[in-house]
């Protein structure tokens, strides 16, 4: 497919990435969307990268960054733009996407996420939070007092990314007889 090959597709492509965005109701990340897309249509990288670039020019969807990653959000009037044009999206590729979008939900339910966050108190001092969650259920928080942001950030990145490392340790330490 050329990008300017057939306006009929292109339009189809757009209004697919607003209905899952719609969807999904929430912020999601660049690689997260992608890999969504992906298992539902058969689409070029630097295609799907323009389709976010024209609804960002048209302001159907917003992106921001947090945490280093690009987050995409459908807006109010990429909502009005998809209920005219919901009709250009197959009900077939509606169902695949309410079943993807299922099958990922249920995932991540089920997974172990790994939540930090820290909270300035003063010029020196800041609140740590890592938190262990699990079918939205909080199992473990921690809390600690960082001597700097510098400090503070190295434990709330180590935490996320070594969470399944040191929660055994934290939890065998703490049920120690």
């Amino acid at each position: 497919m050329k990008l300017t090959e057939n306006s009929e597709i292109l339009a189809e492509n757009k209004v697919l990435i607003l209905y899952i965005l719609n969807k999904l109701d929430k912020p999601i990340n660049n690689e997260s969307l992608l890999r969504l897309v992906l298992s539902i249509q058969e689409m070029n990288y630097f295609y799907f990268q323009q389709f976010l670039l024209d609804l960002l020019d048209n302001q159907y969807i917003i992106g921001y960054t947090k945490d280093d990653k690009t987050m995409y959000k459908i807006t109010e009037a990429g909502k009005e733009t998809l209920n005219l044009t919901n009709d250009l999206l197959p009900g077939i590729i509606k169902l695949k996407i309410d079943n993807a979008l299922k099958i990922q939900v249920d995932e991540v339910q089920n997974l172990n996420h790994a939540i930090s966050e820290f909270i300035p108190q003063n010029e020196k001092e800041f609140i740590v939070k890592c938190k262990l969650i699990q079918n939205n259920i909080t199992n473990f928080e921690l809390t600690l007092i960082a001597s700097s942001r510098e400090q503070a950030k190295f434990i709330a990145d180590k935490w996320e990314k070594e969470h399944e490392e040191i929660y055994p340790i934290i939890l065998e330490m703490l049920t120690r007889k």
